[in-house]
């Protein structure tokens, strides 16, 4: 391995405005899912810790909603400034529980200190309005004022910036905020939120790990509670609006995805196919909005099909630590029979298998293409959340928005034409909430972020995710 060791230790809980170990009962392995190697046993939140978390949460919003938008801007970018400092180890910790390549690594860790510092900046900006009067030396005003203590669950195939994107509004915005984060990966979001900790009110962040379902349920159940933030899985998502929508609390939901990329006949396929390889085999392919569904204009589809797997055989797998690495493995030995057992239906459901050779060892699933699948391939439906492609061609503009339409998911889509007609047409009606035209960019810290259909409901970052975090008061003052 070529990156500087880092001695790998399970965090304690930040709860009360310190950091200390879990009182709960259950414990968790935490392994290298690139060798299995066990790194180490996180201990796990009990009601004790949960119930001192939400006291603790409320006190500190009291008194964190009433400093000074500018001073709270301050206090996130010394945060910030904190991470940066401290990329190396963060994302060390991040390679070795959750096993993608070191460079994706500190990617990850630089951009969710980017979105903190959007947010953090954008706090100053989160203006109020005057309405015109309705009778003379009367006035009508609009505020913005912190919705309150935020319940907020992050998972683990980008844990810092999923993270980044609750900690960051919520904290803007002057909430208090506990995080539940995803218990495969602990020690690296424990890293990044002790630098933001470091510079805040004791108890406005605090950082749990235990049994999901019994913290959903303690948190999202609390009359502390006034928002709850969730990044995971459609069944999970569903469990959770219903225990909020129970507590009439305010939610966002971020569901997943399986992203349709239309390549149409006028695409440069010598820039399209190396982006889109590397866009969809980042994270192993991990990723809500990577490109899922390569839809193909029938003339370029024996060259796409050639190119894109000669592109996807290029990658080498191997430990995140190693500096020749370009894919890592599956996050976990779940997710890896997952993968197996959705290419093994899909080859059984008639689609062509194209597929490299992985590590024996490890969580490793090889890049695989699905070429020409029949309509009803299980790959087509099922969100893959791994290195699968499946690649279909058509023959009219009409025909691939169909198709890319025909998914339950609605995050991001992605374009590549050079036709303002086929721009304007796809872009009115693909259902998707982001979509990039000849590139990949759908995710930025100042743009909205957030799906229709089954991939979730509200946005996260740019302006509308910091409303997330407020609440609307009109006042009318009378003469």
């Amino acid at each position: 391995m070529s990156a500087a060791p880092v001695a790998y230790r399970c965090p304690d809980l930040l709860v009360g405005g310190r950091w200390r170990p879990a009182t709960g009962e259950g414990r968790r392995e935490i392994v290298d899912p690139a060798d299995g190697r066990v790194l180490d046993m996180l201990r796990l939140a009990g009601a004790a810790d949960l119930d001192e978390a939400l006291r603790t949460a409320d006190a500190a919003f009291q008194a964190w909603r009433a400093v000074p938008a500018h001073e709270r801007c301050a206090r996130l970018e010394r945060g910030v400034a904190r991470i940066r400092a401290d990329v190396e180890r963060i994302a060390t910790l991040l390679t070795l529980e959750q096993g993608k390549p070191l460079a994706e690594a500190r990617a990850e860790c630089l951009m969710a200190a980017d979105l903190v510092k959007w947010y953090a900046e954008e706090a100053r900006r989160a203006y109020g309005r005057i309405v015109p009067a309705r009778a003379p030396g009367s006035r009508m005003d609009v505020h913005k004022l912190p919705v309150g203590p935020v319940a907020a669950f992050a998972p683990w195939n980008f844990p810092l910036v999923l993270s980044a994107r609750k900690l960051g509004g919520a904290l803007a915005a002057g909430c208090s905020i506990v995080l539940k984060g995803a218990e495969e990966t602990p020690a690296a979001l424990a890293a990044f939120v002790d630098a933001l900790a470091q510079e805040l009110p004791a108890g406005v962040v605090q950082l749990v790990y235990g049994e999901p379902a019994q913290v959903s349920a303690t948190l999202i159940a609390s009359p502390v509670i006034r928002k709850v933030s969730f990044t995971g899985s459609v069944p999970v998502g569903r469990a959770l609006a219903q225990l909020a929508g129970q507590h009439l609390k305010r939610i966002t939901l971020e569901l997943g995805g399986h992203a349709p990329a239309i390549v149409c006949a006028d695409a440069d396929l010598d820039r399209v196919v190396p982006l889109l390889a590397q866009h969809k085999f980042r994270n192993a392919g991990q990723a809500c909005l990577a490109p899922t569904r390569f839809l193909v204009a029938r003339p370029l589809l024996g060259r796409f099909v050639d190119a894109f797997d000669a592109a996807a055989r290029g990658l080498r797998l191997g430990h995140g630590l190693d500096g020749a690495t370009t894919m890592g493995p599956l996050a976990n030995a779940r997710r890896q029979a997952a993968v197996r057992d959705l290419i093994a239906r899909s080859r059984q459901a008639g689609a062509r298998v194209l597929a490299g050779d992985a590590p024996v060892d490890g969580c490793f699933v090889a890049p695989t293409l699905l070429v020409e699948p029949p309509a009803d391939t299980p790959a087509l439906h099922e969100e893959p959340f791994g290195p699968v492609a499946c690649i279909q061609p058509f023959d009219t503009v009409d025909e691939a928005i169909a198709l890319a339409n025909r998914s339950d998911y609605g995050l991001a889509g992605y374009l590549y034409t050079d036709s303002a007609r086929t721009i304007h047409t796809v872009s009115q009606r693909l259902e998707v909430g982001a979509l990039a035209v000849n590139g990949i960019g759908v995710s930025v810290p100042e743009a909205p972020f957030g799906g229709c259909k089954d991939s979730g409901h509200g946005s996260e970052s740019g302006i509308e995710g910091l409303e997330a975090f407020h609440d609307t008061r009109f006042m009318h003052y009378s003469a």
